[in-house]
């Protein structure tokens, strides 16, 4: 059960937020979809407030998205090239978070391929740090856009305002040890109610699941198939397999790529997510990426609104939302 915790300062864990955290960034991620819609899509939000994206890792869609988000938004935005800073030079990630908190940034996005990083950036910062993927930990906010998806696909085929997840049953395959969106999904899904079961081959499933919010792990990807509603694929995260590695890419996509074949074995009008880098061919054939039950797109539209909302709801509570909203419109 996740503790329910009010007005966080920082969005380092889908914990921060609790159920009614969540539900009320998809809450807020429904206006700023609007605002998306409009002819100027920008609203005077975080008018004055300064957002800064440090990747120490490389990313698009996570970047772009956030970046894309602050602008809308009204925010000033920061970037920060790893490459060319002083870090570079041998200065530490303390020394550089501190160097640009002392800028005067109000939020910094980081990414880092060091589980807990963001934990030791929120307890160094004054500024407010939002978790862009750290590591094997989490990737909150990637988390949040998906369950938004997903609750858009289940309203739009059952014709109703459903709030949360309740009752719908996901499963997430691959590599689920190594990856921090199955963490935070783990996480968000079964907080709204969702059946979670993780499905992949015993040395990329968790070394333990005591204590995960899920229905299962199995090895079993076929016989899952039929009862899911919806399939959400992993990539293998060659990167972060310092202890281990698939020698068999082909035996991987025998028993675990969703082939078209295999996609025929879905309960019908089952939705098919992926967070991206798709390997095509490997995890997943481009015919199911790009079929008609795919939210793959949708899932990276939704990164901006749903970004929109996290920001505004670290930066800018002290604002009611319907008048700035309303602010933009024209």
């Amino acid at each position: 059960m996740i503790d329910e915790m009010q007005e966080p300062r920082n969005l380092v864990s889908i914990e921060d937020l609790g159920r009614d955290g969540i539900l009320e960034v998809l809450r807020e991620s429904e206006t700023f979809v609007e605002v998306a819609s409009r002819r100027m899509p920008k609203v005077p939000a975080l008018r004055g407030k300064t957002v800064a994206t440090v990747f120490f890792e490389k990313s698009t869609r996570t970047r772009l998205s956030f970046e894309m988000a602050a602008k809308r938004l009204s925010a000033d935005t920061l970037t920060v090239d790893i490459s060319a800073s002083s870090m570079s030079k041998g200065e530490s990630l303390r020394d550089t978070l501190e160097t640009i908190d002392a800028l005067g940034v109000d939020a910094i996005v980081m990414r880092h391929h060091s589980s807990g990083a963001a934990v030791q950036a929120a307890r160094w910062v004054k500024a407010c740090v939002i978790n862009a993927g750290d590591g094997q930990h989490e990737h909150p906010t990637q988390a949040l856009l998906d369950a938004f998806t997903l609750r858009e696909a289940i309203r739009s085929a059952r014709g109703t305002d459903v709030e949360d997840l309740d009752g719908c049953r996901v499963a997430i395959v691959g590599d689920i040890r190594h990856s921090r969106v199955a963490r935070s999904n783990v996480l968000a899904l079964s907080a709204l109610g969702a059946r979670v079961t993780l499905v992949g081959p015993s040395e990329l499933l968790p070394v333990s699941v005591e204590g995960w919010p899920i229905e299962a792990a199995t090895e079993e990807l076929d016989a899952v198939l039929a009862s899911t509603d919806a399939c959400y694929v992993l990539r293998i995260q060659h990167e972060r397999m310092a202890d281990a590695g698939l020698s068999d890419l082909r035996e991987y996509r025998r028993s675990f790529g969703l082939t078209v074949e295999r996609a025929r074995g879905l309960a019908p009008g089952a939705w098919i997510m992926h967070p991206g880098p798709l390997n095509r061919g490997v995890e997943i054939d481009s015919q199911v990426a790009d079929g008609p039950n795919s939210l793959i797109r949708a899932q990276v539209r939704n990164g901006v609104p749903v970004r929109m909302a996290v920001l505004f709801r670290l930066l800018g509570r002290s604002r009611d939302i319907e008048e700035v909203i309303g602010d933009g419109r024209g």
